[in-house]
């Protein structure tokens, strides 16, 4: 596994391009950054049932948790959403810490990702179905 570890009080902005706008980052750096192919795994390992949960967080962030300096992704249109579900924490940061998740912390990211899953479907990615819904994983 290679992993950067971020320097305390660093900052980035970086932006990349999603399926529905881009992603930026400004926000301190507080945890070390796994390899985008890394987070890919552990997203479809834990979502091998759900499927269609591994393709919007293909469409979300590209499978991406944390920037390469460490950083939490955060949306660029709204910045309250939040790593490689794009949770977004002003809707969900409430119900998240009732359930003792952290939204910044990329299990209970996808935690809370299938807890919504379960409540709402795919309602709360209805911004970048268009990237996801054409997939073999959404019409299983």
């Amino acid at each position: 596994m290679t992993a950067l570890i971020a320097v305390a009080g660093a900052t980035s902005v970086n932006t990349a391009e999603v399926a529905y706008g881009a992603i930026t980052e400004t926000e301190p750096a507080r945890v070390a950054a796994m390899e985008r192919s890394e987070t890919e795994a552990v997203v479809r390992a834990y979502f091998k049932d759900i499927p269609v949960l591994s393709e919007i967080a293909r469409c979300e962030s590209h499978f991406r948790h944390t920037l390469t300096d460490g950083t939490i992704l955060k949306g660029k249109v709204d910045s309250a959403d939040t790593g490689v579900m794009q949770i977004n924490k002003r809707y969900h940061g409430t119900k998240a810490a009732e359930l003792s998740l952290d939204l910044e912390n990329l299990q209970d990211n996808l935690a809370y990702a299938r807890y919504l899953y379960e409540k709402q479907g795919t309602r709360p990615w209805k911004a970048s179905s268009a990237c996801w819904s054409n997939t073999v994983a959404y019409n299983r």
